[in-house]
């Protein structure tokens, strides 16, 4: 019964495809005509009722061998022909055999037993031709096309199948969205357990064993199956999600030793009415926290994480080059890609003759396209300028707290101003981003459609950068609601924000699905079907039951790993925790994708990419990005530059030119201005301290800013500039330092294109030698 729900009736044709849909649907004739014209492509259909819903049909498509050669030729699909052979010479075969032997085993890696031998990864590849088929390795018809070839042979008929007369009649995603067909899905290879140990009996399919080697929770800390990833699910490269290895330093003690020490400084009251004074000590605790971001270490880790960026996408780019050799994607192009169905359908009138093909095609006219595009620029200025209110309604709210809490009449919540300020401002913040991100992704939705793109990748392409626009303005919301970057509140902000957002989004991501499908468990239930009846569904009723995946594909994805980069990047001087908590993130988060893309879902549709589109930009924009922020945070809300021009300038160390402990002594007052308090008119008398760069009350003109201001001033200008030309000339360096692709890599591109021209003129000499002697006679020939 296992093998029952992955073919035909006569338990030979594998089934390819699944189409459901309800018999009382009226789109009958539509349905009758796309089928008629499938049977008419090369495809077998079969139907058959589903068990637990009398109302749903399924019809199961298989795609015989000859229709599999006809559009794996048109399609330009790469097949195997010939097992690789690389050169080695000696020396380096006995050095690797040595360095192995020497090295420890790397407790992160698969062992080779646990996973099968793909053999499309272990061989020369060319594009598939009817012609010359006697050149490819055809040991079995049945599996020389894989599951996910089939199934995206099969997908490409089924977008280009009419269902009506006229040019923008055809297409499976028309046929689902006016309600024709329900959905359509490539079916699960079979159940993801087994009743019997992996180690001793074997996996009894792909997705069992995608289960145990990459989903299963005990392998978090083992690198991710990406060739058996690649088999199973998507030819695209996303598995390399962003694990991140940090440290932090900690350097003072003499700043919050002065103010620990300060008991006779007070602190000017934070509001008019009903406030007590404070004295400086009161903060002790408070400094010490903050002394622990704010320090000369911070800008020696916003260096090496700027740094780290680089490093970080130049290996990508690397191993990008190495997956994309590896999963045949050299030669494939952005040419081959098909027009959207919704291109085709507006302006199916207008064409001109494709420079590429040479043939007719549907076309944009200029004026139309740029009318669209003002407008989705127009819709996307005015979600920024929406963040931006919010933000000002934001901060004028935490103006309006902070004097709140601070009189107000209960002790503990006086006492404690500051949490209470920043614990609200935390649950609005949260609030306004998670409201806000529903309402960014309609918007992008409906301004991408507006803007009618092209092709899939330029849709996707389009709706990724007004996403992350949306949702990195929205995370920004956190920022300007402080003066001071390094306050420990800022940081608690953050990282309640940061962890709240990354538990709401793999609730939705898992957490829902799961619940979906319960649910539909318990309807069956409802219906009366026990679950002994359950077990036996076919593969395909059980695989209607999953989640279909979202519409975005891994879109999603990507902007949850590109905003995560940028949070650990561009905040890391005002949040160095952030790279700790994205680490932890993302032990949880591969294993939690996994396991919904192998439980919870239906089989994605194979997709082919030779890199990650635009995000590859969006990133490297992220890393300037975030030089340029980390210089300001440094220099503009830290006390690192006042620290640095009092030691040098103004302490006690001015004359012997280096820095040293006892150099900062005297800092806090320094950093702290005289004020008045007979001049608040409410009864109080003496001086009180607050935090600037001002003249006494006494001197001659009171209030202003002094010279040490200018001089810190003129110092945070001066260390924007040094910061960001230092890191910038490192990054270019390091840029430079790195090729883009591996050079024995090159050697084996170059290689492999010499023996495949070589076992091609081979093959068909060969071929032509047998010819000959069938026909009895002698084969000679000379190549020019």
């Amino acid at each position: 019964m296992a093998s029952s729900g992955l073919f035909f009736k006569d338990g030979k044709k594998r089934i390819d495809y699944i189409l459901v849909y309800k018999k009382s649907s009226l789109q009958v004739e539509k349905r009758s005509t796309f089928e008629k014209n499938l049977r008419a492509e090369g495809l077998m259909l079969e139907r058959e009722p589903a068990v637990t819903n009398s109302d749903i049909m399924f019809v199961k498509i298989h795609c015989p061998w000859e229709t599999l050669c006809k559009y794996a030729e048109r399609m330009n699909i790469r097949m195997p022909f010939r097992k690789k052979c690389y050169y080695t010479d000696w020396r380096s075969k006995t050095m690797g055999r040595l360095l192995k032997s020497w090295l420890p085993r790397n407790p992160m890696k698969l062992d080779k037993e646990a996973l099968p031998d793909l053999e499309e990864t272990d061989c020369y590849t060319a594009p598939f031709s009817r012609a010359r088929i006697h050149h490819f390795t055809i040991n079995n018809k049945d599996s020389f096309f894989s599951n996910s070839t089939r199934s995206r042979i099969v997908h490409h008929m089924l977008q280009r199948t009419k269902y009506e007369d006229g040019k923008s009649k055809m297409g499976i995603n028309r046929l689902l969205n006016n309600g024709t067909y329900e959905a359509a899905f490539p079916p699960h290879e079979g159940s993801h357990k087994s009743r019997h140990p992996i180690k001793t009996h074997g996996a009894q399919n792909h997705r069992h064993l995608l289960y145990e080697r990459w989903a299963r929770w005990g392998m978090w800390y083992k690198y991710q199956p990406l060739d058996l990833i690649r088999a199973w699910k998507r030819c695209i490269i996303y598995s390399a999600k962003l694990l991140i290895l940090f440290t932090f330093s900690v350097e003072f003690i003499t700043v919050s030793k002065e103010i620990c020490e300060a008991n006779e400084t007070i602190m000017c009251p934070m509001c008019k009415r009903n406030c007590t004074l404070q004295k400086l000590n009161e903060s002790c605790i408070y400094a010490k926290v903050t002394h622990l971001f704010d320090n000369g270490g911070t800008v020696f880790f916003a260096i090496f994480m700027a740094i780290w960026a680089t490093v970080f996408l130049e290996f990508w780019k690397r191993r990008r080059a190495v997956l994309t050799y590896d999963w045949d994607l050299i030669d494939w192009e952005d040419e081959e890609e098909e027009l959207r169905p919704q291109f085709e359908a507006k302006y199916s009138q207008v064409e001109r003759v494709n420079p590429i093909t040479g043939k007719p095609e549907p076309f944009q006219p200029f004026p139309d396209k740029l009318s669209r595009l003002m407008v989705s620029v127009s819709g996307i200025f005015f979600m920024i300028s929406l963040v931006l209110t919010a933000v000002f309604a934001v901060v004028v709210y935490r103006l309006v707290a902070m004097e709140q809490f601070a009189s107000f009449k209960w002790y503990f919540i006086k006492k404690y101003w500051q949490f209470a300020t920043s614990g609200t401002g935390v649950c609005i913040n949260f609030m306004i981003i998670m409201s806000l991100n529903v309402v960014y992704e309609k918007v992008a939705y409906l301004l991408t459609d507006l803007e009618h793109p092209r092709t899939e990748s330029e849709w996707e392409n389009s709706f990724a950068l007004k996403m992350f626009l949306f949702q990195f303005v929205n995370l920004n919301i956190i920022f300007p609601n402080s003066q001071r970057t390094h306050n420990p509140y800022l940081c608690l902000q953050m990282g309640v924000i940061m962890v709240l957002k990354q538990m709401w989004n793999n609730f939705m991501e898992l957490g829902y699905p799961l619940l979906q499908n319960w649910w539909s468990r318990r309807k069956m239930k409802r219906r009366g079907q026990s679950m002994e009846h359950k077990i036996s569904l076919p593969q395909w009723e059980k695989d209607w039951n999953l989640q279909p995946m979202n519409l975005h594909g891994l879109m999603d994805e990507y902007l949850e790993m590109v905003l995560q980069f940028g949070f650990t990047t561009i905040f890391v001087a005002a949040f160095p925790l952030a790279p700790l908590l994205a680490l932890l993130n993302n032990i949880i988060e591969i294993r939690l994708d996994a396991y919904k893309f192998v439980t919870q879902w239906r089989r994605p549709m194979p997709a082919r990419a030779t890199d990650i589109g635009i995000w590859y930009g969006i990133l490297e924009g992220i890393g300037v990005l975030a030089v340029i922020t980390n210089a300001f945070v440094i220099a503009i809300t830290s006390d690192y530059i006042p620290r640095f021009v009092y030691a040098y300038k103004y302490g006690p160390c001015t004359d012997q030119g280096y820095r040293q402990e006892k150099c900062l002594k005297g800092y806090v007052n320094s950093s702290l201005s005289v004020f008045d308090l007979s001049e608040l008119g409410m009864g109080y008398s003496g001086y009180c301290r607050y935090r600037d760069y001002r003249a006494p009350p006494w001197s001659s003109t009171p209030y202003e800013f002094t010279l040490q201001f200018w001089h810190v001033l003129a110092a945070r200008l001066a260390f924007i500039i040094v910061f960001e030309h230092l890191v910038f000339g490192i990054k270019s360096f390091i840029a430079y330092l790195i090729p883009d692709m591996p050079k024995d890599l090159c050697d084996r591109m170059r290689r492999e294109k010499y023996l495949v021209q070589e076992m091609m003129y081979e093959a068909e000499l060969e071929h032509l030698q047998r010819e000959r002697k069938k026909n009895g006679k002698q084969y000679h020939h000379e190549w020019p």
